[in-house]
């Protein structure tokens, strides 16, 4: 029995309506920056993530699965090259599909400048520039599809961009990606603007609660210098004012040689007891080579998520892990 036209006119508009209002397929680069955008679209649809377990983005290979996510994805959420280098190419090759949006071009971030000399090894032979924070006040530039924007970026000055892309280990570094995640989510999804609206206030302050529960957390063990696996923490250490004697390396990927490994062992004598800390992605030996004969004790740090379940709470279970960590090896009595 055929329908009537009526009903057939109905179910034909409640479908394109339907269609016209299906939330965007959302795609995000790492655990941190997922995590930040799964927050904003609760209760619309959940964000998919490429670099999940306990991968690192320093050494990671795209998967069929990702490039398939990649290319049928209408919003692709990312740092940024330097931070993400496997996803560069994958992303040009969209060929206008997708608003590629990179979050190291938000509006409102402060950014600090890769450290080289002093301590931490540095990127150019013979460069020795210290150790102190500079800062890059870069803003972004922005178009409707965000492609140019990343082509542009890519090819600004040498490969690592001009600054450290671990922007989320300050809070309001945080708060303004979220800003932006939620400006690009708008746009691209008018019909749940409001879910979008109401997500981003509560996780504005929810973060704003994070901060003053880490200052706290720190803030005994502020004035103890501690040496990390590579240099990826120097906007948790501005923002809180904890003590970053030096790296192992400044890149993951590029192992240190013996001659900055004698350095490093030589840093951590020089200023007693103290801790150093591993990274869970990456091999403990080095760990062990320095500190071997010093009084220095040993700790994890984990500054990508790569031991927490990815979702809504891991950017808090990070931030927080990190802050529980130094307060537990720095806190120890000598």
């Amino acid at each position: 029995m055929r329908k009537p036209a009526a009903i057939l006119l109905a179910s034909a508009s409640l479908v394109v309506a339907t269609a016209a209002h299906a939330a965007p397929d959302v795609v995000v680069s790492i655990k941190p920056i997922h995590s930040l955008v799964a927050s904003v679209m609760q209760g619309v649809a959940e964000p998919k993530l490429i670099v999940d377990g306990a991968a690192s983005p320093h050494t990671y290979s795209m998967k069929p699965s990702n490039a398939k996510a990649v290319a049928d994805a209408d919003i692709v959420f990312w740092v940024g090259p330097t931070m993400e280098a496997f996803l560069d190419k994958p992303l040009d090759a969209l060929g206008g599909k997708a608003m590629v949006v990179a979050l190291g071009d938000a509006p409102g971030l402060e950014k600090l400048t890769f450290r080289e000399g002093g301590p931490f090894e540095a990127h150019d032979d013979g460069d020795e520039q210290g150790e102190g924070h500079d800062r890059v006040t870069e803003k972004a530039h922005h178009d409707d599809h965000g492609h140019d924007a990343h082509e542009a970026h890519a090819h600004e000055g040498h490969s690592h961009e001009g600054f450290d892309t671990h922007l989320w280990l300050d809070p309001e570094n945080a708060k303004a990606m979220v800003k932006e995640i939620e400006a690009r989510l708008v746009a691209a999804d008018p019909a749940n603007v409001a879910i979008y609206t109401r997500n981003t206030l509560a996780l504005l302050k929810r973060i704003d609660a994070l901060d003053v529960e880490i200052a706290a957390t720190v803030a005994p063990v502020k004035n103890k210098p501690f040496i990390v696996f590579h240099d990826a923490y120097q906007y948790f250490e501005h923002h809180y004012g904890v003590k970053v004697a030096g790296s192992i390396t400044v890149s993951p990927e590029t192992a240190p040689g013996a001659e900055r490994l004698k350095e490093i062992k030589a840093k951590i004598a020089g200023l007693g007891a103290t801790c150093v800390f591993a990274e869970p992605q990456f091999t403990p030996k080095l760990i062990n080579v320095v500190t071997e004969g010093t009084r220095a004790k040993s700790g994890v740090l984990d500054p990508e998520g790569a031991t927490l379940k990815a979702g809504p709470d891991l950017y808090f279970e990070l931030m927080r892990t990190i802050a529980t960590s130094l307060n537990d090896c720095l806190g120890k009595d000598s």
